[in-house]
């Protein structure tokens, strides 16, 4: 069965190639390369034995996509990474984060319901509940205003799947990530961030390695144990086996629900300064860092209850805060050498 991976040469598509190859899914991968390497594709290959099919293909034009889809008319379902995912880049860049991730979701939708299987699985983001008012958060919490133009065009993005959903062929899961940090154990895929990191594990690790003079802690005046910001930290690899459950889940038709909703994360918030802690602890590396001001967009704190997830798609995470970092300090070491 053939599926598209929209950025799967990225972060957490890279990864969810990999899983979707080990259970045996043809794979074709869209990717602009703009936040990627085409080397992925060789680290995709050594891992699972076969080289994903790619088209390298921007999502924000309109007839790029028809074409890719003319081409690929069998697609059994496909899953969508594609889109710029910075906070603070979308603050300071508001229209291209609309462009790049609400044109592109359309383009592809539009495609997509003209097939006879329309199975849609949307990269979403636990930044659609905004400060939620109680932890853990669970997917009925209210959906708050966004803090950054990033939040908003994941709550658009829902908005339009559920809209196009009521009136086509289209069924869709959406999965609300929370951090996703780590990478595969063979060290072959990892976070590749293309300039300065926007995320925190990798300015860790880069810092560690020496490719960085510091570490930039965004405040610590929040009210927490630390007055550091709290987060869900969840390892890449259970993340990407969470997408291959949720599109067997639509291709078996076992979904409830024209759009349903899952929160993927571990149900354990941890702070900036206990994962620079739990770094230094498993690297042996002393990690430097400062505190500076709060970022802008930044919620206090945001970490899952992730029942809905086991109980209903039978999935749950399966390594720790520690094997993340141990696997991303890994990962590090090999794109350096």
């Amino acid at each position: 069965m053939k599926v598209v991976v929209t950025g799967g040469l990225g972060f957490i598509g890279s990864h969810t190639v990999v899983e979707l190859q080990n259970q045996g899914f043809e794979v074709v991968v869209i990717d602009n390369l703009s936040n990627a390497s085409i080397s992925v594709l060789d680290g995709i290959e050594k891992i699972t034995g076969k080289k994903p099919f790619f088209e390298n293909i921007d999502l924000r034009e309109k007839g790029s996509v028809q074409n890719f889809f003319q081409k690929h008319s069998d697609t059994v379902g496909l899953i969508h990474f594609a889109a710029s995912k910075a906070v603070g880049e979308s603050v300071g860049n508001p229209l291209l984060y609309y462009e790049n991730n609400i044109n592109t979701l359309v383009y592809v939708l539009q495609e997509l319901i003209a097939l006879p299987q329309a199975n849609f699985i949307f990269s979403s983001s636990c930044t659609v509940y905004g400060q939620a008012e109680t932890m853990p958060i669970t997917e009925d919490a209210s959906v708050q205003p966004a803090m950054s133009p990033y939040g908003n065009t994941k709550q658009i993005g829902e908005e339009i799947i559920k809209d196009v959903a009521r009136v086509t062929n289209l069924s869709s899961v959406l999965l609300r990530y929370f951090n996703p940090i780590g990478a595969h154990p063979s060290a072959e895929i990892g976070e590749l961030p293309l300039g300065v990191p926007q995320n925190l594990v990798p300015f860790i690790t880069q810092t560690a390695i020496g490719l960085r003079k510091e570490l930039s802690v965004f405040g610590n005046d929040y009210p927490t144990v630390d007055g550091t910001c709290i987060r869900d930290y969840i390892h890449v690899v259970d993340l990407a086996k969470a997408h291959v459950v949720a599109l067997q889940r639509l291709l078996d038709k076992q979904n409830l629900e024209k759009v349903e909703t899952f929160n993927l994360g571990t149900g354990t918030g941890s702070s900036v300064l206990e994962v620079i802690h739990a770094f230094e602890k498993i690297s042996g590396q002393k990690v430097q860092y400062k505190i500076v001001d709060r970022r802008e967009g930044d919620v206090v704190q945001a970490y899952a209850n992730t029942d809905k997830a086991r109980e209903i798609l039978g999935w749950n995470t399966e390594l720790s805060l520690e094997d993340a970092l141990a696997s991303a300090w890994k990962w590090e070491q090999k794109v350096r050498s």
